[in-house]
């Protein structure tokens, strides 16, 4: 973090309170370091999906680490050698999909939304503490089990079955993922 204050002009705590430009541009460095490293030995092995997967889960498990960063990159994004390690190879992955190249760009936005919001979300979820989360799921569980069936029928319905925000975020993630490589694997595939 020091290396970045430098790269950042900034002298310390201090000053970055005083020029918040500066602490966003601190935090947008500090975030491009955590894609960096996420990119640190990858290997784009598999099909598109697979790289692209494997290219999401390197990003969500480097910023698991520093979860009050992922929310910061999820807002700002970064634009240093990291972004555009991770960028690159979402594009290629695109492009070796068989997508015609007017119709990547777009594609690339909402996966790399997808992605960021995924990770963002679940980033501001690990910072909740123990007794916050079991207070969280009892209410909850209140909420959902004691919903007037008149008032919310399709509530009560599937009052047992519906699951909290917190429950399994890694296969929610995976799977969220691999429902938006499907789209474009569909629009991929001749009609």
């Amino acid at each position: 973090m020091r290396a970045e204050r430098g790269q950042c002009a900034c002298t310390g705590p201090a000053d970055l309170e005083h020029r918040p430009g500066r602490k966003t541009e601190l935090l947008r460095a500090v975030a491009d370091r955590i894609l960096l490293a996420a990119m640190d030995g990858y290997s784009a092995e598999g099909d598109w999906k697979q790289r692209i997967t494997a290219l999401a889960l390197r990003v969500r498990d480097a910023f698991g680490q520093q979860p009050r960063l992922a929310a910061v990159w999820g807002r700002y994004a970064s634009s240093g050698t990291g972004s555009r390690l991770v960028m690159e190879e979402v594009l290629q992955a695109l492009r070796a999909s068989g997508l015609p190249d007017e119709e990547i760009p777009v594609c690339y936005h909402r996966i790399a939304v997808l992605i960021a919001a995924l990770i963002a979300s679940e980033a501001g979820a690990s910072t909740v503490t123990p007794e916050e989360r079991e207070q969280g799921m009892e209410l909850f569980r209140v909420a959902v089990l004691g919903a007037d069936p008149d008032r919310f029928p399709a509530l009560a319905h599937f009052a047992r079955d519906v699951r909290s925000l917190g429950a399994d975020r890694r296969a929610a993630f995976e799977e969220i993922l691999a429902a938006q490589l499907a789209h474009v694997e569909a629009a991929v595939r001749p009609s």
